[in-house]
């Protein structure tokens, strides 16, 4: 049913290597959401499992009957709410490299979709590392918008917010809301983590909200933190300061409405329409 408010919550973690622990974590923090008001959690990336690639290869599971899947819908049902986990080790056909999977779970605690990671980060900082996703990581080729109480929801993942053709994309089939899990380095962070959801929610007159990792993990890995939510006119309109807990916002379809109508410039597109 089509509500006119969606009343959503961003988790912000500090994940390390240890799988059983992080998911009782979230299960603390998705309760705590749940008792504040929210009907939509997301979980950040990497929410399950922060530790060496190595690892991560050994942690992939399938979606039928994994052990994290089967958590983040546990904790969709037990709570009657829908639960986002933001991005996790899927199993492929190739053994040394998962996808790192979205999965969106119903309040019954059923799969409405799931998203697996285009974009991946490899990327040479200097003195603030080298990261090389694509080595133990398979992208993901499909764009995905799921249908919450109403709410279109274009799925993304991290290092996809710097790529504003998938935005454009979600933003024609309809999205109106824009989910970023994220594990946004401390070293990039800091300079374009606000910039670029900002620039996102404007350019697709949509809400943004951005769950993500914040503090120290294994293999001296350093994440930014600064879960939030943004408006369609890209206010920020909830943050999340350092450490573990979450952020809350309730998310208006009139605002979203007198945004579109007063700056209609979706419709003024002329460049890189899907119809031609």
């Amino acid at each position: 049913m089509a509500k006119d408010e969606l009343v959503v919550a961003a988790v912000q973690l500090n994940s390390q290597a240890d799988v059983t622990q992080n998911l009782d974590r979230c299960r603390t923090l998705v309760e705590r959401a749940r008792r504040r008001g929210a009907e939509l959690v997301l979980l950040p990336e990497n929410f399950a499992f922060f530790g060496a690639e190595a690892e991560k290869r050994q942690v992939a599971e399938s979606l039928a009957d994994g052990a994290i899947a089967r958590a983040v819908r546990g904790m969709a049902r037990d709570n009657a709410l829908c639960v986002i986990g933001g991005g996790f080790p899927e199993r492929t056909a190739d053994a040394a490299r998962p996808h790192n999977t979205l999965l969106a779970v119903g309040p019954d605690g059923e799969d409405i979709a799931t998203y697996r990671k285009i974009h991946l980060f490899d990327v040479e900082l200097g003195a603030a590392g080298k990261y090389a996703e694509s080595d133990a990581t398979l992208a993901g080729k499909d764009i995905a918008v799921a249908e919450v109480s109403g709410f279109k929801l274009g799925l993304s993942i991290c290092y996809d917010l710097r790529f504003p053709e998938l935005y454009r994309a979600l933003s024609e089939l309809g999205a109106e809301v824009l989910l970023v899990p994220a594990a946004f380095t401390l070293h990039t962070g800091k300079d374009h983590w606000h910039v670029l959801l900002r620039a996102r929610a404007i350019e697709a007159q949509a809400f943004v909200v951005a769950a993500a990792q914040q503090g120290a993990h294994p293999g001296n890995r350093q994440t930014y933190g600064h879960s939030l939510v943004v408006d369609p006119w890209g206010t920020v309109i909830a943050e999340a300061t350092d450490g573990e807990g979450i952020v809350i916002a309730t998310l208006e379809r009139a605002r979203l409405t007198t945004v579109r109508r007063s700056l209609p410039s979706l419709s003024h597109r002329r460049l890189g329409l899907a119809s031609g």
